[in-house]
């Protein structure tokens, strides 16, 4: 099956925004198109997770997770903001952005960025 992952990196509210409502929008048609959906938050937008001021952000994505999207963020950023817990709780997994984008290499994924 084909895998399409949406990384969101910036944290700049457009960034954030259209990232977690693209990635929103492809879930509700991805069974029916036979993709894999997977989103994976790096750098400033995984801290914008930790950010109480992001909660329309927050909302979505973990909203991606209840409803099955494997939502990903990298270990080292989160070990280093004390985060770890804290994602596993909602649902947010972790993997090294190297394992993880050689991995989507791999699976010939298709990854969008904002």
């Amino acid at each position: 099956m084909p895998k399409t992952v949406v990384h969101i990196f910036h944290a700049d509210q457009d960034s954030l925004t259209t990232g977690a409502y693209l990635a929103e929008r492809i879930r509700q048609v991805a069974a029916d198109r036979g993709v894999e959906l997977e989103a994976y938050l790096f750098g400033p937008a995984e801290r914008a997770l930790l950010d109480p001021a992001e909660g329309d952000f927050n909302t979505q994505i973990d909203a991606l997770a209840e409803h099955g999207v494997p939502v990903k963020t990298c270990l080292n950023i989160a070990a280093a903001n004390d985060a770890a817990d804290k994602f596993a709780r909602r649902g947010i997994q972790l993997e090294f952005a190297r394992d993880a984008f050689a991995r989507y290499g791999c699976e010939t994924a298709t990854v969008i960025s904002f």
